[in-house]
């Protein structure tokens, strides 16, 4: 995909009414769509001592999951946020913030083995160090939220990662609540009204968590908001997340909030993605998890 700053992505953002749409995917209408997601790589040079995470072996882990989805094989791959780390470690030296975009473009270049569309959603741990616009320069993203169809189905991206007074995220050091601006919460429902398709929502921070002890509140302090966007919809199946780190199931207002095990490798822990298989003539999802992944299925 060509590469595009995020200055021209935000005018683009403004015209809400003509919406965000990366591509229509042609496919048989009654085709099971695959999609391989993983979540919070936290690609990095140092290990963390106080978390017990080993970060070092990012490019181990993510060239496992390439190949596992390139053998399924997956139609296309989301990665749910927090790709790469940034230099804030717990329990140990912070180092130089220029030594981050080289970790990223290392992460990317093993993302881009897959043999198909690859997809990222913004998380937090990606704004420690980087702006967004170096975050998409230096991978295949192509805005930071966005939609587009894929087969039976529609699939958006959100960016939560934005303060409070609605100004974008860019080398916090460290942060951990974000926001979906307001902007972007109108092209949502713009978005959604448009679409006859059963949509899918992808995003970093939990939508559904009342309240987190590091963000002080939700995850996302809209949470609310978005929510009842997506709810009144009508069209929301499964709203796609990470940022926890570890597996979660919540059915909110009759829509199924999936939070996804992290693939960085916690310390005696194996690695961990999803094969999610959408199944438009039987309306069901299914998640055929890997290492501590849970097993999902459901329908719609």
């Amino acid at each position: 995909m060509r590469k595009t700053a995020l200055i021209v992505f935000i005018i683009l953002a403004g015209l809400a009414a003509t919406g965000i749409s990366l591509a229509t995917r042609a496919a048989d209408a009654t085709a099971p769509l695959r999609i391989g997601i993983f979540a919070d790589l936290h690609a990095n040079d140092t290990d963390s001592p106080g978390e017990r995470k080993v970060m070092t072996n990012y490019a181990e882990r993510l060239g496992a999951f390439v190949q596992a989805m390139n053998a399924w094989p997956a139609d296309l791959v989301i990665d749910l946020g927090d790709f790469v780390n940034g230099r804030f470690v717990v329990g140990a030296d912070l180092g130089a913030a220029e030594r981050i975009p080289g970790i990223l473009a290392t992460a990317e270049a093993i993302y881009a083995r897959f043999a198909g569309p690859r997809y990222d959603v913004l998380g937090n741990h990606d704004v420690y160090d980087l702006s967004k616009e170096e975050f998409l320069a230096g991978t295949a993203a192509e805005w930071t939220y966005g939609s587009f169809d894929a087969g039976a189905y529609h699939l958006v991206i959100l960016d939560a990662q934005f303060k409070k007074n609605d100004e974008p995220m860019a080398k916090m050091g460290w942060v951990v609540q974000g926001k979906i601006p307001q902007a972007e919460l109108d092209w949502l429902r713009t978005d959604l009204a448009a679409t006859t398709k059963p949509t899918l929502v992808f995003v970093h921070q939990q939508l559904n968590v009342a309240f987190d002890l590091l963000s002080g509140g939700p995850e996302i302090s809209n949470a609310t908001d978005v929510r009842a966007v997506l709810k009144e919809s009508g069209k929301v199946v499964a709203v796609l997340q990470g940022h926890d780190h570890e597996a979660a199931l919540a059915l909110v207002d009759g829509i199924r909030y999936l939070t996804f095990e992290a693939l960085v490798e916690e310390e005696g822990r194996p690695l961990s993605w999803a094969r999610i298989t959408l199944d438009p003539v039987a309306r069901t999802v299914t998640v055929d998890g890997e290492g501590d992944q849970a097993d999902w299925t459901f329908a719609y």
